[in-house]
């Protein structure tokens, strides 16, 4: 199946979108339904202690199934989250991560997916349960 969106759109998606743009997030690999981000190490993301913080885990599990969206829907698809559950497994410290997003359901109105954040090494760091809406364009 061709996808709607090629990776170098999301890209440019993503260095052009403001809320995107402060992470650096980087498009690793995109499928139908599936977009997978390098999330680099910064240290504005440390909380005190030293571990990365939770809401650059949410951040980039978000934006991962708002890219595999729109390898579905397209650049111009306006769905937005309505639901997010997340579970912090294991704190990583001072390393980038990957989060991957994978479409479970892509309903008529509601689009249901799940997301996961690994480290480089291979553990499971979180783990996200993600509701989006589509809204009419």
């Amino acid at each position: 199946m061709d996808l709607a969106v090629t990776k170098q759109e999301l890209q440019h998606l993503l260095s052009e979108v403001a809320f995107t743009r402060q992470y650096g997030f980087v498009v690793h690999t995109i499928a139908d339904g599936v977009c997978s981000l390098n999330v680099p190490f910064q240290a504005l993301f440390e909380r005190p202690g030293g571990i990365v913080s939770g809401q650059v885990f949410m951040a980039a599990a978000d934006v991962a199934m708002w890219l595999a969206i729109m390898t579905k829907l397209g650049l111009r698809d306006q769905s937005v989250t309505v639901e997010m559950k997340t579970n912090f497994l294991q704190g990583v410290r001072q390393e980038p991560f990957l989060c991957t997003a994978t479409i479970l359901k892509p309903g008529k109105r509601l689009i249901y997916g799940v997301a996961e954040c690994m480290s480089t090494h291979g553990t499971l760091l979180t783990h996200h349960t993600i509701t989006y809406m589509r809204l009419e364009s």
